[in-house]
């Protein structure tokens, strides 16, 4: 599985922000771009995952697996993000919000599975009935990549997930995600201003 990118122009109000971008992220490996604050980074990430504005002018050609998914809408294309805000709803459980994360094709019993592996997954086995809410920061962060995760991304995109956590969570989580993209066969694009942040030895890109 590869994630490729062709020729990809952005621009805004008449500011160009990237120009020709060309790369390939390989499947279990990840690729990442780095850059100061308003280069582009997110609106890339926006760009692959199909929920960039109508207020940009987008072009470029995008290959999942050498499938060209450029005109598809965002729901067609099976590509992840995960935002630097671990937004989860808080009107639901946490149990819910992971459900929520599942394709249809989970039915009944099989929903609970899932969700209660991913609870396990993140060392979490007991916060399924909790308000998102009352999680900690580093808590909602893991519970938010896992309902990523469980939608059965083809692809993964990491907008600076570690950014608003502070420094012990900023690490614990970093080791973290990093585990859980290893055990993964699909492509992954992370962007971030930190190379702090990029796992070691990884191909690499800057703005």
């Amino acid at each position: 599985m590869t994630l490729e990118v062709r020729g990809l122009c952005l621009s805004v109000a008449g500011k160009s922000l990237v120009q020709d971008l060309d790369f390939v992220a390989e499947s279990g490996k990840v690729l990442g771009i780095m850059g100061p604050s308003g280069c582009g980074k997110s609106s890339i990430l926006d760009f692959l995952c199909g929920t960039i504005s109508s207020s940009f002018n987008c072009v470029g050609q995008i290959l999942l697996d050498g499938k060209d998914i450029s005109s598809l809408p965002a729901y067609q294309r099976k590509v992840g993000l995960q935002l630097q805000d671990h937004l989860l709803f808080p009107h639901l459980t946490v149990a819910e919000n992971l459900a929520f994360g599942l394709p249809a094709h989970y039915k009944g019993k099989s929903r609970t599975e899932q969700v209660e592996k991913a609870l396990l997954n993140c060392q979490l086995p007991d916060v399924g009935c909790k308000n998102p809410v009352t999680l900690s920061g580093g808590q909602r962060a893991r519970i938010s990549l896992m309902r990523t995760l469980l939608s059965e991304p083809r692809a993964l995109l990491l907008d600076e997930p570690f950014s608003k956590l502070d420094p012990e969570l900023r690490g614990q989580f970093r080791s973290f995600v990093f585990e859980q993209v290893k055990g993964l066969d699909i492509p992954v694009v992370m962007v971030t201003h930190d190379k702090n942040d990029l796992p070691e030895n990884i191909k690499m890109i800057e703005l």
